[in-house]
């Protein structure tokens, strides 16, 4: 088979992929729009319930092995400044989604030199004190990576992906057979492959564009500057190597980044401007 034909068998097997994906799904609204107008529906195949339980075991699991290493909230400073910075953007979640207030929300702090932190679905959050020493970083740039970090469990973006997996799996399943039966060899790693081009990877940079603007606005209700996220993202490009092609990437490019979190840090300010006040 030529290269030429990947392109084309793709299609079909993208529609294949989405046919069989809307047959097992489920259409729900994770959130409200906020200021920020992130109100895209979302197609689910898995249940919030099976997510919800498989992050708490892992998050579980990651606790217990920092305990074990002697990393776990070693630094109580850095630890009350990242639950004091958690618990305000938390009262701005029901603005998105009322119930989220209600989650059983945890902050930990794990001393190893990764830039990163994360939050998993039903609140459970972690922070890494490379990104608090490497980035120097303030409290508004803080709620700004907590503010993003909140926003992917607000969405249930893990729930999303997950889902979206169940239905290149089934493609690629297809695909197989019927390669199996054309004499075509290969046709599930190729539309694996195509579905991930055409499909995984531009969803994986939507749900970080919808955590940046979402983010912002958490950050900004919660009286935290939203410009912040711009010079956060400038710091992070300062400290990590050269990034593949945004077609190629599971994040957008840092200029693609940059220019929109400005566009929606201005869109907030009156948000910033309110709370400040009211501090």
């Amino acid at each position: 088979m030529k290269n030429t034909d990947v392109g084309i068998l793709s299609r079909p097997l993208c529609a294949l992929a989405a046919a069989l994906l809307l047959a097992s799904c489920s259409t729900v609204q994770t959130t409200e729009g906020g200021t920020v107008g992130v109100g895209r529906t979302q197609r689910m195949a898995v249940s919030e319930a099976q997510i919800e339980q498989a992050a708490r075991q892992q998050y579980a699991e990651v606790l217990a092995d920092a305990r074990k290493k002697g990393t776990l909230n070693r630094d109580a400073a850095q630890l009350n400044r990242i639950r004091s910075i958690s618990s305000r953007l938390i009262a701005q979640t029901a603005v998105f989604r009322p119930e989220a207030r209600n989650w059983q929300w945890e902050q930990n702090l794990i001393t190893a030199p990764e830039v990163n932190a994360w939050c998993m679905p039903g609140g459970k959050i972690a922070v890494y004190t490379g990104l608090i020493e490497k980035l120097r970083i303030s409290d508004d740039e803080l709620a700004a990576v907590l503010g993003h970090e909140i926003a992917h469990a607000l969405r249930e973006h893990a729930r999303e992906r997950a889902s979206q997996q169940v239905g290149t799996d089934l493609a690629s399943a297809g695909a197989e057979i019927i390669g199996s039966i054309y004499g075509i060899g290969g046709l599930g790693k190729v539309a694996s492959t195509g579905l991930q081009l055409g499909i995984g990877l531009p969803n994986s940079r939507l749900h970080e564009t919808e955590a940046d603007r979402i983010g912002v606005e958490l950050a900004a209700r919660a009286g935290y500057d939203p410009r912040a996220a711009i010079s956060l993202w400038q710091k992070m490009a300062q400290v990590s190597s050269g990034a593949p092609p945004e077609f190629l990437s599971t994040h957008p490019s840092r200029e693609s980044r940059i220019s929109d979190l400005t566009e929606y840090a201005q869109r907030v300010m009156p948000l910033f401007e309110q709370a400040r006040k009211k501090r």
